[in-house]
């Protein structure tokens, strides 16, 4: 036999392994020309030094949380594939407990790297700003941003392919052996998986009560300018763009990128060529992000679309350097087999065009270059209502284009290469993310840049300059959500299809009252799990509008900038509040399809998972989209003048809109990609078991055990953390007193 059928482990593994050092050893590279930008001033230093301070708190106190969680799983999948392994080797257990840990540790430690060095960026962007103007500015957050996109790509396919080599070590040299270590790698997606469950939730909890509750109390009530340092929660809003923008972003796109390469790779059926190819794809793309990032620039003086062409050009010259090399891996992969080669390169095109048409769309709807955001800004001459009116027309009928490309893709790869073909466009997709992620990460750094110029008084053209590249990072983050549903769904899809592999299902009946009800019950949980984290911000949100009340009501000379906040007391309020709030969420997500699948069998939770897929995907770009395009009506008044400009009544209004948005776009909408794919990934891992019981009923014993645990902690979170509730009416006497006393002076 000759390559690629004879290829040993570690051949397959070699590019990935290859190309995730090569990505570090990137993100070192650009952390060094970074750290070359200067600081500032001290002043700039210190407000940077608490953003960063404040982030590192709040992932110290998640992670001490996750860690216990992660273990007690780790005990699990020992247990559960000891006793019984897929392989009929003991090990297995350590196999599957090792392969979660290492995908948990490695999201984790993608996030923290990407927000340790996003928190350092937002200085120097400031800085740059001031004296070398926008050009420059937009390189270093794009610089800053980059780091997050190539940490991600490089932990993520140097960690996959390193634990694919282990995993066949004692297995036998052949196409069963290989399946085997692709089973076992399931584990690792769901380490990713659970990692950025728990950092979309909790960091977008914490992000939205922090921005709630400053704008809420600071721009509506005591009318101050965002970003104020007189707001006592003005820090935490900055602290929330990096831990809910950054590492919440990083570690669910952490998670795409890994699990589109896992379901591949298990939908290869052991074909060696077939397995090798979305490594292979994922590890030339980074060498093509890399290319891309160097043709990211613009001029000082540049409008939105001149911007916006700034980061498209990064990304169209990557997409097509990528499609070369995908060319030429489908050629030398299948030489007995050409017209196959072909057909899955056919995938990779349309999965990567599929995931430029959707950023496309959604820069369409979330862009106030275009007319669905004008219109919601021209319906904020009538008030907020009809704001919020436009604004959820504008997410809904945003749906229709991303499901249209979606549609296509998994039809006409499905035709091309079955399953298989749906899962590598997913890979296609997800191939030049190092850039595409690059391209949203940066957006949080220009947010806290306006923030800490706003803070540290300086000129109002640096505010301007800022602001220009807030607007665009807005968009771009928009734009990187969409994304990130797109990919997701692919990759739900094609773990679905491994699903139905593993468990032995050749044909899901939906017209079966089991799968019906399976399909019923997993269409609701998205909006289950929607309702529980708009609940939690607003909740979250009522505890720091109590505490930036309080503190303008009782520190003497606050309002007039004659005091200093207490800025700590809201980092702590967020970051507690997130944490608990998590908890519920997680819970019903992670034990959800698992009480499913024993209570009553594969075919119900094939069920649900389709039943999930198909409602959240149209939750996730609805909220996602009104979301954005809320936020850019605001800024399209703000920055371009629009109807009269700031402090206007539509300008108010507009406020209002983007206050309803903020949970929408940045927390519920974003976390519900990770559920579809969390959700799939828990099936994926606990398969082989369910396949042994595969008849209806057979296991429902070991089903109540996950329901009675999730009561446990219905009743656990209500009575703790939810029963007493929050007056939010509290001390709004003081506050509003000194505002009226000033207004009568």
């Amino acid at each position: 036999m000759a390559f690629p059928k004879d290829a040993s482990p570690i051949e397959m593994a070699s590019l990935g392994i290859g190309m995730g050092v090569l990505s570090l050893i990137f993100v070192a590279y650009l952390n060094h020309q970074l750290k070359k930008n200067p600081r500032g001033s001290d002043l700039m230093n210190k407000i940077s030094d608490q953003i960063a301070s404040g982030a590192r708190a709040f992932l110290q106190t998640e992670y001490k949380y996750l860690t216990v969680f992660v273990l007690v799983l780790s005990v699990f999948f020992i247990a559960l594939y000891t006793a019984d392994p897929v392989s009929g080797h003991r090990t297995d257990g350590i196999k599957y407990a090792g392969n979660f840990l290492v995908g948990a540790i490695l999201s984790a430690s993608a996030g923290w790297g990407g927000m340790a060095v996003a928190t350092d960026a937002n200085v120097r962007t400031t800085q740059a700003a001031d004296k070398q103007g926008l050009a420059k500015a937009l390189r270093v957050a794009f610089t800053g941003g980059a780091v997050m996109g190539f940490t991600v790509v490089g932990l993520g396919l140097f960690g996959l392919s390193l634990m694919f080599f282990f995993m066949t070590l004692d297995l036998d040299d052949n196409a069963a052996g290989r399946m085997l270590a692709a089973q076992a790698m399931a584990s690792f997606g769901f380490g990713a998986s659970s990692i950025a469950l728990f950092a979309r939730v909790a960091g977008g909890i914490y992000t939205k009560a922090a921005d709630v509750g400053a704008d809420l109390v600071g721009k509506v009530e005591m009318d101050i300018p965002e970003d104020d340092p007189r707001n006592p929660a003005v820090i935490a809003d900055n602290v929330g763009d990096n831990v809910g923008d950054v590492a919440g972003m990083g570690a669910d796109l952490f998670e795409s990128f890994v699990g589109s390469i896992i379901a591949a790779m298990q939908l290869a059926n052991g074909d060696i060529a077939k397995m090798i190819l979305p490594m292979w794809v994922a590890g030339t793309g980074i060498f093509a992000s890399m290319i891309g990032y160097f043709f990211v620039n613009t001029k000082d003086g540049a409008k939105q679309h001149d911007l916006m062409f700034a980061l498209h050009k990064g990304t169209i010259i990557s997409s097509l350097i990528s499609l070369g090399f995908s060319a030429v891996l489908s050629y030398v992969l299948f030489p007995d087999n050409q017209a196959e080669g072909w057909k899955h390169f056919a995938c990779i095109v349309i999965g990567l065009v599929a995931g430029i048409l959707i950023g496309q769309v959604t820069e369409y709807f979330t862009s106030y270059a275009y007319t669905p955001v004008k219109s919601i800004t021209d319906a904020g001459i009538t008030g907020p209502a009809t704001v919020i009116i436009q604004g959820l027309g504008i997410g809904m009928i945003s749906c229709v284009f991303p499901v249209l490309i979606i549609v296509a893709t998994i039809l006409g790869c499905d035709k091309l290469s079955g399953g298989y073909g749906i899962a590598i466009a997913a890979v296609g997709m997800l191939s030049t993310l190092g850039v595409t992620l690059a391209t949203d990460a940066y957006g949080p750094v220009a947010d806290n840049a306006g923030g800490i110029a706003e803070m540290a008084h300086l000129d109002e053209r640096v505010r301007e300059t800022t602001d220009s590249l807030d607007a665009l990072g807005n968009t771009t983050a928009a734009t990187g959500k969409g994304f990130a549903i797109g990919s997701a769904v692919l990759t739900s899809l094609s773990l679905l299809a491994a699903f139905k592999d593993q468990t032995g299902l050749t044909t899901v009946d939906i017209g079966e009252p089991v799968v019906l009800s399976g399909m019923i019950l997993g269409a609701m949980l998205p909006f289950l799990f929607a309702a529980l984290t708009m609940l939690s911000v607003q909740k979250a949100a009522g505890a720091i509008i109590i505490e930036v009340r309080r503190q303008f009501a009782e520190i003497p000379g606050l309002r007039e900038g004659e005091a200093e906040a207490d800025s700590d007391k809201c980092v702590a309020i967020s970051t507690q509040s997130s944490v608990e709030e998590m908890i519920l969420p997680g819970l019903y997500a992670v034990l959800s399809p698992v009480a499913i699948g024993f209570l009553i069998g594969p075919k119900c939770l094939a069920g649900l998972l389709a039943g999930a897929i198909s409602s959240g995907m149209m939750l996730a770009i609805m909220m996602a989209n009104a979301g954005g395009a809320w936020d850019n009506s605001k800024k399209y008044i703000e920055i371009e003048g629009a109807r009269g400009g700031k402090g206007t009544e539509t300008h108010k209004a507009c406020i209002v809109g983007d206050t309803v948005g903020d949970p929408f776009k940045d927390t519920s909408g974003p976390a519900l990609n990770v559920l579809i794919k969390l959700m799939s990934l828990i099936s994926l891992v606990i398969a082989p078991v369910l396949k042994q019981n595969s008849k209806d009923w057979a296991m429902w014993y070991w089903g109540l055990i996950p329901i009675g645990i999730m009561l446990i902690g219905t009743f656990f979170v209500y009575w703790f953390y939810w029963k007493d509730g929050i007056d939010i009416t509290a001390d709004v006497g003081g506050a509003k007193s000194s505002k009226e006393g000033e207004d009568n002076a």
